[in-house]
């Protein structure tokens, strides 16, 4: 394929942003925020692991990196890019703080950060025996690094099901203790949040508020309430959606730019009547705007001013059974509905890999990841139309 193209269903300009990379290249997970100003930071496996495809993948980090996965930055304007990792074992964390143009990951129990300026990397912190833990967020001012632990047990289950298929259902009806935490990125002061049976993932820190963390109870989404908040310094637990009615369902949560709000696909009931779910995290106050059967999305996003949304679509054998759904999409808020436009045919993308949108910190461009050509590339499609 070409590095760049029009995509003749839809008109608008497609761009490999990955072209000169080699091997697998993979953008971040839609809630997890990749930009420091106009850098976008990736993961690239110069060996191709054609198995590396969600974020509920499991690494053994024991084993050597074989297939050299690295984290990369890529300026979105001169398409130069950098690396920025150099680890001989498997790291993960997708985990970004734009105020202090950093980057941390983690290595088996040892937490790094990279200033993106210096090009230095420094150890943060190495957990404890017996609190073996993994990071999966920072605070928006940099202070604070989060994320869950699990028991042993848990750990069991992932390295002898390592299948999201197989794993999924066990570790829900398992009901193993999970604690939420932070580590004080200057002290390095471990602080243990929460407890609880229920299965806790997800977990992100809101956009605008450094002390407020988000997070989910994973599992059978009929079967959860989804969504919750918990303030790190008060201990509050805040439940963010309540069911209405039965089999309704809400989930892939993500903190709108501001902060102020908290969006979510929400399905009354599931599989039935779609809807991207928006919660006012000062009032409790929630607002929805509809969407056809095709528009659903595997996961949505929204822009700075969370005036547009995007969603990336979804196969027939997704929740939605959408019989014509491989599309990237935007979305224009119009009353109490969306207001749709196709922007990239995904009939060619094998939908095991998520595309996860995110728009370009300029506004005019959405970023996703897609394999249309076996090799995972990363993308980016000008919301602007071609067509005259």
């Amino acid at each position: 394929m070409p590095n760049e193209w029009i995509d003749k269903d839809t008109h608008h300009k497609v761009v490999k942003l990955t072209a000169a990379m080699k091997g697998n290249s993979l953008s971040f997970y839609f809630h997890n925020n990749p930009f420091i100003g106009n850098e976008m930071i990736f993961y690239n496996s110069s060996n191709q692991n054609p198995n590396e495809v969600t974020d509920m993948k499991k690494e053994e980090a024991t084993n050597t990196n074989v297939n050299n996965k690295q984290l990369y930055s890529i300026n979105l304007t001169t398409k130069k890019t950098q690396q920025l990792s150099f680890q001989s074992i498997p790291m993960g964390g997708e985990i970004v703080c734009e105020k202090t143009q950093t980057v941390f990951y983690q290595v088996i129990d040892s937490v790094f950060c990279v200033d993106l300026k210096k090009k230095k990397t420094k150890l943060v912190y190495v957990f404890p025996d017996g609190f073996k833990a993994g990071i999966t967020t920072v605070n928006v001012n940099g202070t604070l690094l989060g994320g869950s632990w699990a028991t042993e047990a848990e750990k069991e289950i992932l390295k002898n099901n390592p299948k999201k298929s197989d794993f999924f259902n066990l570790i829900y009806d398992a009901h193993l203790p999970k604690t939420l935490f932070t580590i004080n990125i200057k002290t390095g002061q471990l602080n243990k949040i929460f407890t609880d049976s229920a299965w806790l993932n997800h977990v992100q820190f809101s956009s605008f508020n450094p002390d407020l963390m988000m997070f989910c109870h994973e599992g059978p989404w009929h079967k959860v309430s989804r969504v919750w908040t918990i303030d790190v310094n008060t201990k509050k637990v805040t439940q963010v959606h309540h069911r209405t009615i039965e089999n309704e369902i809400w989930g892939h949560e993500w903190f709108g730019k501001s902060g102020k709000t908290i969006w979510f696909d929400l399905q009354q009931p599931k599989g039935q009547t779609f809807f991207v779910g928006g919660y006012n995290v000062a009032s409790g106050e929630e607002m929805k705007y509809s969407l056809q059967r095709n528009e659903w999305s595997v996961h949505y996003t929204s822009n700075a001013t969370e005036t547009l949304f995007a969603g990336d679509g979804g196969d027939p054998g997704a929740v939605a059974k959408a019989p014509d759904g491989q599309w990237i999409y935007l979305f224009t808020p119009d009353g109490d509905k969306f207001k749709a436009e196709k922007l990239v045919n995904m009939k060619q993308h094998q939908y095991k890999l998520e595309p996860n949108v995110h728009f370009s910190p300029d506004g005019k461009w959405i970023i996703f990841r897609a394999n249309f050509e076996g090799e995972s590339n990363v993308y980016a499609v000008e919301i602007k139309s071609s067509k005259l």
